[in-house]
């Protein structure tokens, strides 16, 4: 199994890239994703490097939410991956993060739920991230979002 999902998250990698990301698509992306959690105790944020585009916590979700997006983006930032992928090529190895690895779990988490926004000829333009729910639900709810906002393109 572990093969098999590494290989549809590499595939989702490859096909969520975008011609363009802009402030007016973060709103887009952030909004879609809010409806499509709605009822979830999650919080939803996505990123530019430093600069926070979007944000929001439903109903449930609590403020280690946002400690654990900080740490899912370090990993997609650091590794130009999605977390998740990051994370299940680890237990493919049977690797854990580690101080070692000069990954401080304290910083680092390598759990689904933050995805790089790739736009084509350029790479990752930003991080849109989902904390609340168990890693492969939030890594998919990011994934439903940008499928659908690619398609309406």
């Amino acid at each position: 199994m572990s093969a098999e999902l590494i290989a549809e998250i590499e595939r989702q990698e490859r096909e969520l890239v975008f011609d363009r990301f802009d402030e007016a698509d973060a709103w887009r992306l952030g909004s879609l994703l809010v409806s499509l959690a709605e009822g979830k105790p999650v919080a939803v944020d996505i990123r530019r490097g430093a600069q926070q585009l979007f944000h929001a916590a439903l109903p449930g979700a609590v403020a280690d939410n946002d400690r654990w997006i900080e740490r899912k983006v370090r990993v997609v930032e650091r590794f130009g991956v999605s977390s998740f992928l990051f994370g299940r090529r680890l237990a493919r190895d049977d690797k854990e993060l580690n101080p070692g690895m000069g990954l401080d779990p304290a910083d680092y988490a390598a759990h689904g739920g933050a995805f790089p926004i790739r736009v084509g000829n350029v790479g990752v333009v930003a991080v849109v991230t989902v904390s609340g729910l168990p890693q492969a639900e939030d890594h998919a709810l990011v994934v439903e979002a940008l499928t659908r906002l690619r398609s309406e393109r």
